[in-house]
């Protein structure tokens, strides 16, 4: 008999499998060439519907947030005019766009482009564990932005659910250091959405994590292509002099 609860997971994955979403018994010969008992042509097809709820995704989102986008990118941009750098924060996967997002900027792919100096705060596993050790993980993320943040500097979190609490207390410690804040989130944006803390927050309305990150991905290339497309502009101005 097969387990009803193990088909109903199976369900929420496969939606549109309907009751064709089954388990093998251990007699069954099929286990190895179909796992779950599901066909070739189901998982073709999931791979199909989830591609497509993934563009549903970001054109809604890249729709409701341009506006956001655009101020975001213009503060980066200020940011890097006056000399000043970037800090980035997330944890889990949200620490790895972090990351990526930070060597972005450390690392242009494209010929021309200037490097800019960018910190991934979850870069250094020392300080982090040392400071969520003594300190607790709250505050992860507050005593590097004590010993090297200055005023004019941007920090830029990501959050899926737009509510870690590390990253929540490191946004409020980077206001009083008097810095500017980007928020990345989703859902419905979260603690995020509703600090003050968060100078722009770009919310990626999706109950999916995947979606989520997907959107975030995309977002933060077009993020740094805008931002040195408006330095490069600044440079022509200069020229033109």
């Amino acid at each position: 008999m097969q387990d009803k609860s193990t088909n109903s997971i199976l369900s929420g994955f496969y939606p549109f499998a309907g009751d064709k979403v089954s388990v093998p018994t251990e007699t069954s010969d099929e286990r190895d060439s179909a796992p779950f008992g599901l066909s070739d042509e189901t998982l073709i097809a999931s791979v199909q519907q989830k591609v497509q709820e993934s563009v549903q995704v970001k054109l809604a989102y890249f729709k409701s947030q341009e506006s956001k986008l655009l101020m975001a990118a213009k503060c980066i941009a200020d940011v890097y005019r006056h000399g000043s750098k970037m800090f980035s924060m997330g944890n889990g996967g949200s620490s790895c766009d972090a990351s990526h997002l930070a060597v972005e900027f450390l690392h242009p792919v494209t010929a021309g482009r200037p490097a800019l100096p960018a910190i991934n705060l979850g870069a250094d596993s020392t300080m982090i564990t040392a400071a969520s050790n003594d300190l607790g993980f709250n505050n992860a993320f507050v005593r590097q932005l004590i010993a090297q943040a200055r005023s004019g500097d941007v920090l830029v979190g990501f959050s899926t659910s737009g509510c870690s609490e590390n990253l929540m207390q490191a946004f409020a410690k980077a206001k009083e250091l008097k810095l500017h804040t980007i928020g990345f989130a989703g859902m419905d944006g979260g603690d995020m959405a509703k600090s003050t803390d968060v100078d722009i927050c770009l919310i990626v309305e999706s109950m999916s994590i995947h979606r989520i990150q997907e959107s975030h991905l995309t977002t933060y290339h077009i993020l740094w292509d805008m931002v040195h497309s408006l330095l490069a502009d600044d440079r022509k101005k200069q020229v033109g002099k």
